[in-house]
């Protein structure tokens, strides 16, 4: 397990985070469509998890799926990514979770870009937390620099 990315124990998670925040990655919820900051952000930066801050998403592979969610058509770190089969509310669906925190980010769909893979991470921006290109080395993501260059 890469010691980097943990899960915060409860109390921390729940001092950490705030009620939507935690019902989304915790518990499975899903934010409201069109709710999250995160739906309108296109500048320079990565997506992580709010929860164990592991690397998630690139801007770079962020587009408006129209959708009401942030929408990315590939992982930045795929060994960051778990897919699972998610048989609720009446559908089979491929739910998305993250590798070390565990927490629920959203859902891959099959109906992204064709020109780009053909797929839609579908992420509740309630899960992520962006950090700024500028930001990135001293938040301890410099190795992702090299993405903006």
């Amino acid at each position: 397990m890469d010691k980097k990315y943990i899960k915060p124990d409860e109390n921390m998670l729940k001092d950490k985070l705030s009620d939507l925040e935690y019902a989304v990655t915790q518990n499975n919820a899903t934010e409201r469509p069109f709710t999250s900051e995160l739906n309108d952000v296109f500048e320079d930066g990565i997506y992580v998890d709010i929860a164990s801050g592991e690397p998630l998403f690139s801007s770079r592979d962020k587009y408006d799926a129209g959708c009401g969610w942030p929408s990315f058509v590939k992982p930045l770190e795929s060994e960051h990514i778990v897919e699972e089969i998610d048989r609720t509310h009446g559908m089979v669906r491929t739910e998305v979770r993250s590798k070390y925190g565990d927490s629920h980010l959203g859902h891959l769909f099959p109906d992204g870009p064709r020109d780009k893979g053909g797929l839609r991470y579908c992420i509740n921006g309630a899960s992520l937390r962006f950090i700024r290109k500028e930001d990135l080395e001293k938040e301890g993501y410099g190795e992702y620099m090299s993405l903006f260059m």
